[in-house]
């Protein structure tokens, strides 16, 4: 069962509370059944729906954005900007993100910029992979540069800025559609105006373009009072599907979503809750099928390092975070690959994820991946699968928090929509 704190004190008083809790529960739990529903009711329309490819096909033709999955040729891409990287104040929901061993980090730092030479090479790492990405024949984007140390108030929360350093996380591109997620960190409410100019450009040039709610991210969205103190705390409240997120009001950010043709998938994590799946679920359908996904994950927060689809029915799994409806995968003939232990060493600064970003790749197509130089273990799995490595450095960018997959969005793909799930 799925329990959702809607209410937490107030005056309405111990039985409203517990008569809404058990009426938004009931309504969560069954956005979340509707999403491993079979495919009965998708196959009763099926007829209409790939009757629809070809007017797809025409419309990506004519478009400069188009991308059904993460694997097809890779035309164009936005690449992000470590550029004036700012630590986010040390806030409930930036807490429930970090582990405790950085901390202090963030009590100290919050609202500064990051250390100032550590930006420097990671600003010398992305301009690297860029060109590298331009030899390979691929357009490349920048967000715009922007003052992220700002201070800013909203009627319900003040705070600094962070970055634009993951345009993954923010945008989602689903067929000619660019999707401008809500975000959850109040650190990241204003991050869309680093992208505004692309965006713009590209929605004049025929492509749609979608701003998801905006949250007003009042306290009222988060468990100020999330009790996380430990590794054994983040286990045992993931273990109880309780986030620090409420559904208060529709949150997601883009990188919770994993793209397979007419099948996306998506985690409930911290930052993106259930309001904000069946925002997208509804956007999306009837074109596209929305499943919700869970993990053996204490920290839960972007789905692109624990489950990455690189190929058609081919995944890569985190060992580490094993999917507990992984045999529904297994059962449609999908392929599960678990990639090596991350080679990161113990003293190299990860201010913002873990080690397995070493599987944060960017596939340029089904024989192509840019994977960490250092990270040669997974060079030699990807090898084994018939793929051929693009080795590039960025061990200081992997500090802000993201691999190749998070540092971009794939603007323009070659190919067409089609069912991998069925």
């Amino acid at each position: 069962m799925i329990r959702v704190r809607c209410l937490r004190g107030g005056s309405r008083g111990a039985e409203s509370a517990h008569f809404l809790g058990n009426l938004v529960g009931r309504t969560v739990a069954g956005w979340v059944q509707k999403s491993f529903q079979s495919t009965q009711t998708a196959a009763a329309t099926a007829a209409r729906e790939n009757s629809s490819v070809t007017d797809h096909k025409d419309k990506a033709e004519d478009c400069p954005v188009c991308s059904y999955n993460e694997w097809d040729t890779l035309e164009e891409v936005i690449v992000g900007r470590p550029e004036n990287a700012c630590v986010p104040p040390f806030t409930v929901e930036v807490k429930a993100n970090t582990y405790e061993k950085n901390w202090p980090f963030y009590q100290k730092y919050g609202g500064q910029k990051f250390p100032k030479e550590h930006v420097k090479k990671a600003v010398a790492e992305i301009e690297e992979m860029c060109n590298v990405l331009r030899g390979e024949g691929i357009t490349v984007r920048r967000p715009e540069i922007i003052d992220w140390s700002e201070y800013y108030k909203t009627p319900d929360f003040e705070s600094t800025g962070m970055y634009a350093a993951m345009p993954r996380d923010i945008l989602l591109v689903v067929g000619s559609e660019i999707i401008e997620a809500p975000m959850a960190w109040r650190a990241r409410f204003f991050e869309y105006r680093a992208y505004r100019p692309l965006i713009k450009d590209y929605f004049l040039r025929g492509a749609k373009w979608t701003t998801a709610p905006k949250p007003q991210m009042s306290d009222k969205l988060y468990d100020m009072n999330y009790p996380i103190h430990s590794v054994e705390d983040r286990n045992k409240l993931a273990g109880e599907g309780k986030f620090v997120t409420t559904e208060f009001e529709p949150c997601f950010d883009a990188a919770d979503f994993m793209r397979a043709g007419r099948d996306i998938f998506v985690q409930r994590s911290q930052v993106t809750n259930f309001l904000g799946i069946e925002w997208m679920r509804r956007h999306l359908a009837p074109t596209y099928r929305v499943h919700t996904l869970s993990f053996k994950d204490p920290n839960p927060m972007h789905i692109d390092a624990t489950f990455n689809i690189i190929g058609p029915g081919l995944v890569l799994a985190n060992p580490d975070r094993p999917c507990h409806q992984i045999e529904i995968f297994k059962k449609a003939g999908w392929t599960i690959v678990y990639p090596p232990t991350p080679l990161i060493p113990d003293d190299h600064p990860m201010w913002m994820s873990s080690k397995w970003i070493s599987m944060n790749v960017l596939m340029l197509d089904e024989k192509r991946v840019m994977v960490e130089r250092e990270e040669t273990t997974i060079q030699k799995m990807f090898e084994k699968l018939g793929i051929a490595t693009i080795k590039v450095a960025i061990r200081h960018a992997n500090s802000l928090g993201g691999g190749f997959h998070c540092w971009t969005c794939d603007i323009r793909r070659h190919g067409t929509l089609q069912s991998y799930f069925d």
